[in-house]
């Protein structure tokens, strides 16, 4: 594959022109992002989402950036399951539309403070260097045009001992949970998609990405390469959901 070309699900398309397709993706579907989460997830994209937060060590006053940040499940989670430690939180999305509705979602759960809304590529963060002490993204990575690029921009916006999270659909292991995996994923998410996103296509490319993005081992390898240290990773839920994390030296 060319270095000019870059997947889009199963389709390869021009790297500059995947960002406008995906901001276009996750317009259509940004009023019904949340509840298609808890119907294809069957409301267990909550349960990964509190436990990825309680494996991230976080201290008081801690700065965080959350990219590709959507309607702001984990900056939320972040500022109501931990108000002791007073963060400071930049959510940053490519879609305006997401952003829009995670600032609804934000106010009408009281959380109105600490949170500043971004738009914003992950390749090309508005941030100056080692500014933040903390990176995370959540089912973000694998929508980005650039993935090192997306890597080396966290490195560079952690201060010198930051921490970086992220957690992202991977492969399963397990050969027979694949088959049903895959069916589940080729015939009723595109269905769901369709019948209450009203956008068969969006959610079609989600199933596609999934299974186009790499395995867990050769993430951790891609984050080491990048000069995070102590980059571990951890599978959950059969290998369908990946934790990463790393430190900046």
């Amino acid at each position: 594959m060319s270095k000019d070309f870059t997947d889009f699900g199963f389709k390869q398309v021009p790297r500059d022109k995947k960002a406008g397709l995906v901001q276009s993706l996750f317009g259509r579907v940004a009023s019904n992002y949340d509840l298609m989460n808890d119907l294809m997830s069957f409301g267990m994209h909550r349960y990964w989402k509190k436990t990825f937060i309680q494996h991230m060590c976080l201290n008081q006053h801690d700065r965080i950036v959350d990219v590709a940040g959507g309607t702001g499940d984990i900056s939320l989670l972040l500022h109501k399951s931990l108000p002791f430690l007073n963060l400071k939180t930049l959510l940053i999305d490519l879609t305006p539309s997401m952003l829009d509705e995670g600032r609804r979602k934000a106010i009408n759960n009281g959380v109105i403070k600490n949170i500043a809304w971004a738009a914003g590529q992950a390749e090309n963060l508005p941030l100056p260097n080692a500014c933040m002490d903390v990176y995370t993204i959540s089912f973000g990575l694998r929508n980005v045009a650039d993935r090192t690029k997306a890597l080396n921009e966290a490195f560079r916006v952690l201060k010198p001992g930051g921490r970086f999270y992220c957690l992202e659909f991977s492969q399963t292991e397990h050969v027979h949970f694949q088959k049903a995996y895959d069916l589940y994923s080729f015939s009723v998410l595109p269905f769901l998609g369709k019948h209450v996103a009203k956008d068969e296509e969006a959610y079609q490319y989600l199933a596609e990405s999934i299974r186009k993005f790499p395995v867990r081992h050769v993430l951790e390898n891609e984050i080491s390469l990048t000069g995070f240290s102590n980059v571990k990773s951890k599978a959950w839920f059969q290998g369908i959901v990946a934790f990463h994390e790393g430190f900046k030296p």
